[in-house]
């Protein structure tokens, strides 16, 4: 039985290495019981390559400085550097009465709103989930990604935001598996805020769509 009281916690973690932040998340997940609240955590990683579970064909990166994980998220291969949004997100699927799906559509919608507030037009994509640009060029580019893993009816892993960092590690890889697939960040699109503003604003609205889980 599933109490009532769907409090939120939100923890601001600073700048964490991965694989700790993995492995907490983990404990969190495995310790949890019905009655504890479910949590977001805004982080940022160092550089770092991961790899979650689908890894069948994955073209790994071609450069060595920077290393690269293994990770038990859904997905293929992706990024994470300083100058990236990250909150995970570790809630408790049953209880809010959400799937996989219906959670990363939750996501996605957030980080669309975000940018639609600063004039920015994104769409979402069913088959590749994540957040997707149009360039002034018309490319289309990836500026956010999910990867999301669930045990025992709970999440955790969550969403990346790219805001202004050095995208040129994405070229070692072929981003969440797909050759040629366009990065891109909210300061290259001309979004005059900082990763502290828009991480406030992103946290608020994943907040306020959570909350009508509940």
């Amino acid at each position: 039985m599933y109490l009532s009281d769907q409090s939120l916690n939100i923890r601001h973690l600073g700048i964490t290495a991965f694989v700790e932040t993995c492995q907490a998340m983990q404990d969190f997940t495995a310790q949890r019981t019905a009655k504890t609240p479910d949590e977001l955590w805004l982080t940022a990683h160092p550089s770092v390559y991961t790899l979650g579970l689908n890894r069948k064909a994955v073209r790994t990166p071609w450069r060595d400085d920077i290393p690269l994980v293994l990770t038990d998220r859904g997905g293929k291969i992706t990024y994470h550097g300083l100058g990236q949004v990250i909150i995970y997100v570790l809630v408790d699927l049953t209880r809010r009465q959400l799937n996989v799906r219906s959670l990363v559509s939750v996501l996605e919608a957030a980080v669309v709103e975000l940018l639609a507030d600063f004039g920015v037009p994104a769409t979402a994509k069913k088959e590749a989930p994540g957040v997707y640009v149009s360039l002034a060029n018309g490319q289309e580019a990836k500026i956010a990604s999910l990867g999301l893993r669930v045990k025992n009816g709970c999440c955790y892993h969550g969403l990346s935001l790219n805001v202004d960092m050095d995208l040129s590690p994405f070229e070692a890889i072929d981003p969440c598996g797909y050759a040629g697939l366009k990065v891109t960040q909210t300061k290259d699109l001309g979004i005059d805020a900082n990763q502290q503003l828009l991480s406030a604003l992103l946290l608020e609205k994943l907040t306020a769509k959570l909350d009508k889980t509940a």
